[in-house]
């Protein structure tokens, strides 16, 4: 039976990828930070009888991930697909959001990923076989005011995969992206209710999008699926939009020039929402 270890299981889109695994008949070792303040998934297994195995892991420590890739592999054997998945959000703009805010950012988000993939691409590499799949988001196609600390982690999350996915390809061990837009989890959440003070203008403004793209919430079960159909599929194709707006934001980027994309932001918002509403309606 192939295995999948998939990083932030605790909830979310962690929390459905590795359901969907398991029901699809492949092994997982979901990692998360702190298992017992998070018992849901382990509930979960037990009681539908799901071959999923929960460790602890700290994506942010080189010795937490080596511990536990360590003890996965002599407890089960070779890995077969690694998911990044875990990830955080920090929000706020440039001159406000603090130095060690955009450090966690990237601790997390990138440097979390690499750990992961480092410890795991050598047996990979040496058995010819595996896949890795990195979730990132559209905010790693397009950067945006108060998201840049956010944005800038998965830009460079982006980087790398693209990089690793040529690096690894002779060697038989696909590399994959998954990009999705705005899916109803606790991290999205948390910007649409985020009302903190700002000098400037677009934290309330994106807190009012999420808010209203929640409206009509975007299951994690959906970008988990993509997921598994990635793993499953043995596509070639390195990018995966997910997500009804996905595209659509994508696709709006793509048609500005970087500098009409910098006037929108800075314009006020009746001019920014007036415009995402004639993006949305052409999508529809």
């Amino acid at each position: 039976m192939a295995s999948v270890l998939i990083t932030g299981a605790s909830r979310g889109i962690g929390f459905e990828t590795a359901l969907a695994f398991s029901r699809a008949g492949l092994t997982v070792f979901a990692t998360m930070r702190n298992p017992s303040a998070s018992p849901e998934l382990a509930a979960t297994a037990s009681r539908d009888r799901l071959p999923i195995f929960v460790y602890t892991m700290d994506i942010d420590s080189d010795a937490s991930v080596g511990a536990a890739i360590s003890a996965i592999r002599n407890d089960h054997g070779p890995i077969d697909v690694l998911v990044n998945n875990a990830g955080i959000e920090r929000v706020g703009s440039i001159e406000e959001l603090p130095l060690s805010e955009f450090r966690a950012s990237m601790e997390t988000n990138y440097f979390g990923a690499l750990r992961c993939i480092q410890a795991l691409i050598p047996q990979m590499r040496n058995r010819r076989n595996g896949c890795i799949i990195n979730v990132t988001s559209i905010a790693g196609l397009l950067s945006n005011p108060p998201l840049a600390a956010y944005c800038a982690s998965k830009w460079a999350l982006e980087a790398l995969s693209e990089a690793l996915a040529a690096e690894m390809k002779p060697f038989n061990v696909r590399v994959a992206i998954v990009e999705p837009g705005i899916i109803d989890t606790a991290m999205a959440r948390r910007i649409g209710a985020d009302g903190a003070a700002s000098a400037y203008p677009h934290r309330a403004r994106f807190s009012a999008m999420f808010t209203a793209a929640l409206r009509h919430p975007v299951s994690p079960g959906v970008v988990a699926e993509k997921i598994l159909e990635v793993a499953q599929s043995g596509t070639g194709q390195l990018r995966h939009l997910v997500g009804p707006d996905a595209a659509p934001f994508v696709h709006w980027r793509k048609q500005l020039t970087d500098e009409d994309w910098v006037d929108l932001h800075a314009a006020d918002d009746n001019a920014f929402f007036e415009r995402l509403k004639q993006v949305f309606a052409q999508a529809d």
